[in-house]
């Protein structure tokens, strides 16, 4: 099943719960036909834990004194700044409840004729066995999750159960059932220790024949033919009315409400596809059978295809979370926050590429809702304008609140402009020019700098500090040191950007100048493109992290073509990196710098470590850690962009094909894809050559790179370095062969 997955078996673990949404709901399924159990979530689902109202402390005026000490050569100055504050974390992501429908009769083991899959083309997921029949989607046309079953038996009692692990022990909870002509109508109100904020659920259950009468805390349904469940949820201060939500659910039947629902899901899912030519013999295996294969064409193809429906129904109200939109525990690792210094990035790197605006949409909307907190950051901690992104946010503050010795995310610079970038890659491929709000947004970013860049060097470039580079530390000084390449590379894009897409700004001028005064990278004695751009700092290699190659990925400014001895030195420091706790997102980021340096060897490896390193769950959402420790979005997310930046890459004014092939992929096609020069592209492969369809949408000038072995067949001009011109609605045929 390249689109969709399935197992011979219900799921015992909720980590192994087939995944719904609508990028608002989550639905977790586990199938189970004597206690059939759905786990719901939703976006806003974040519990008052103190931190909601915290605010970035005024470190401003000590900042003068730190930047002179860190100058003077003092490596643990910036350990002082912001001390004292205890480490608060955001507002952790929790799920609201599970709805249970129990049998009297049941299936605990797995049975001959068992079934339950996932269709990743349509969002439902389905459980069979014998005459009974469970069938859930999240719908997009009405923001509900809704299950269907038939077959009850004799008897079965319908629940709304907030009892899941780790709820804490004094939740105010209270129940309401309602009898109707053809059902009930349920809800679950739960309260927060110490808050005045509040959760409510709220489901309505219609009967197919049959008899309901209430019992103890829902409802027992006898002799029905079937059960239609609509579930929504909805999270505020106070008792919210349950008449007014109740009468909201839709009340047509399942197959209305799917019909409403598929056409939405089904465009988004099917604009991109993946596809190897070896895997067609490992294709109708189930996923947890696939995943004891990890060299098999077909689990990457099968990946590929899960990590799009995951991030597509992880994203709507706001972008994927550290668990996407799910999990089944309330105690969420790391909060399930939105990380910022990586994971976030690495989650939504295919968006514009891989055809998911929903995504991009979801990402805008969390960057725009909190560009004042933003501003408040930059004005508190470094007294400047503009905007500086905290490393963590729950999706309702974006304060910076992460004070700690070992992580002083306070003292990173670079989020802002590091969370534009989709926005940027969004708009060339689509139109090729910036709305006015993310112009206005690059503007903040630059001001921010403007105001934060007045430092020198001995040499008069300018210094960047306090600066960090996440979540890294030189070996020989403290985390809070000066330019950290990252931050090097991000202000030179900031600043640039910004004086591009709003050159009539009256400090555009200024915003090039600085770019201008800026460092350049440091190259160590290893040769390798070094973390710190400043003398006498040493490497920490051993680490999850890579963000000073931030300018080769996803920034582009190094690249074989354009920079080639940089991009030499960046190799070099890719090939020295470790991979410390063996951290999924840090694999999967080595293998997207990997692909842009023309290195498909150590694309194949970093691949082979997640595909072998037991990071997937049954569901095929995915684990940090291996040994499928910690539910994470993290590398289901971000493994369909590896895979497309290995076979094919676009700038502005270049298109790359099959710059870094994986050893697992010799034959296959990858379609509809997006680049960043307005077309569309479709591309075939083998071991004799490839094709590429190019789709323009606008006019361009595009640089056409062929990848190891590789030549074009034909030439754009009596040139042979000409670059090729596409018009509007032109399509143009690439052949390339092997030498």
């Amino acid at each position: 099943m390249i689109d969709g997955t399935w197992e011979p078996s219900p799921a015992t673990r909720w980590e192994d719960a087939f995944l719904s949404g609508n990028g608002h709901h989550g639905a977790m399924v586990y199938g189970d036909p004597a206690d059939d159990r759905v786990i719901v979530n939703h976006h806003t689902l974040v519990r008052p834990n103190g931190s909601e109202d915290a605010r970035p402390p005024e470190l401003a005026d000590r900042l003068g004194r730190l930047q002179d000490a860190l100058l003077s050569g003092d490596t643990a100055a910036a350990e002082e700044f912001g001390a004292g504050r205890p480490l608060v974390w955001v507002q952790p992501f929790h799920p609201a409840f599970q709805t249970r429908v129990r049998r009297s009769r049941g299936l605990h083991e797995a049975v001959a004729g068992y079934r339950r899959e996932v269709d990743f083309t349509t969002g439902e997921a389905t459980a069979s066995y014998e005459a009974w029949r469970s069938r859930v989607f999240v719908s997009r046309a009405d923001d509900v999750i809704v299950q269907h079953i038939t077959d009850l038996g004799l008897t079965a009692d319908l629940v709304l159960d907030h009892g899941l692990p780790g709820a804490p022990a004094h939740l105010a909870v209270g129940r309401s059932t309602v009898l109707t002509g053809d059902g009930a109508k349920l809800a679950l109100r739960v309260g927060y220790p110490g808050s005045d904020v509040t959760f409510t659920g709220v489901t309505m259950a219609t009967v197919d024949g049959g008899k309901v009468s209430v019992a103890g805390e829902g409802i027992r349904v006898e002799g029905a033919r079937s059960l239609t469940l609509t579930t929504r949820v909805r999270r505020g201060v106070g008792h919210l009315e349950l008449c007014a939500l109740w009468a909201a659910l839709p009340h047509e039947d399942y197959a209305t409400l799917l019909a409403r629902h598929q056409p939405l899901h089904r465009e988004a899912f099917g604009r991109t596809s993946f596809s190897l030519r070896d895997a067609v013999q490992d294709r109708e295996l189930p996923g947890s059978e696939l995943l004891r294969s990890p060299r098999s064409p077909a689990l990457l193809e099968r990946l590929f295809a899960a990590g799009r429906y995951h991030l597509l129904s992880s994203s709507g109200l706001l972008p994927p979370r550290l668990t996407g939109l799910w999990t089944g525990d309330w105690d969420t690792a790391w909060s399930g926050a939105f990380t910022t210094n990586a994971n976030l990035n690495l989650q939504v790197s295919s968006a514009a590429t891989a055809a998911l605006p929903e995504v991009t949409e979801a990402h805008a909307a969390l960057v725009h809702g909190q560009l004042a907190h933003w501003q408040d950051n930059a004005r508190a901690i470094f007294g400047a304008r503009g905007i500086v992104a905290p490393s963590h946010t729950d999706g309702e503050s974006g304060h910076a609140r992460h004070f700690q010795r070992a992580y002083p995310l306070h003292l990173w610079t670079a989020g802002a402009d590091w969370l534009l970038q989709p926005l940027l890659e969004h708009a060339e491929v689509t139109t090729g020019t910036t709305d006015p709000r993310l112009t206005a947004a690059l503007v903040e970013a630059a001001l921010f700098y403007e105001d934060f860049l007045t430092r020198e060097d001995a040499d008069g470039s300018i210094a960047i500090v306090p600066s960090y580079s996440p979540e890294n530390r030189p070996a020989n000084a403290s985390w809070g040191t000066v330019n950290a390449t990252m931050d090097i590379a991000a202000a030179r894009h900031a600043l640039t950007t910004a004086a591009d897409r709003a050159c009539d700004h009256p400090s555009a001028g200024r915003w090039r100048e600085l770019a201008a005064r800026l460092p350049g990278y440091l190259v160590n004695e290893d040769g390798a493109l070094a973390e710190w751009a400043w003398p006498g700092l040493e490497e920490t290699y051993d680490h999850r992290h890579l963000s000073h190659l931030y300018p080769v990925w996803p920034l582009d400014e190094i690249n074989p073509y354009d920079t080639p001895q940089q991009a030499a030195a960046a190799h070099r420091a890719l090939e020295l990196r470790g991979s410390e706790n063996d951290s999924a997102h840090g694999h999967l980021h080595h293998a997207l710098i990997a692909a842009r340096l023309r290195d498909p060897s150590r694309v194949s490896a970093a691949l082979d470590a997640v595909l072998a390193g037991d990071f997937f769950h049954d569901s095929l959402m995915s684990a940090h850690y291996p040994a499928r420790n910690v539910y994470n979005a993290d590398a289901a997310h971000a493994l369909p962009a590896a895979v497309i930046e290995s076979l094919v890459q676009s700038a502005p004014g270049r298109l790359v094909l099959l710059p870094a092939l994986p050893e697992t992929c010799p034959a296959g096609e990858l379609r509809g894809i997006r680049t960043r020069f307005g077309a569309g592209l479709d591309l075939s492969w083998s071991a004799l050559g490839a094709t590429a369809v190019l789709h323009p949408t606008r006019d361009a000038r595009v640089d056409v790179r062929p990848g190891h072995g590789l030549v074009l067949t034909e030439t754009f001009s009596d040139d042979p370095e000409a670059p090729l011109d596409l018009t509007a609605g032109v399509d143009r045929v690439l052949t390339l062969r092997r030498r």
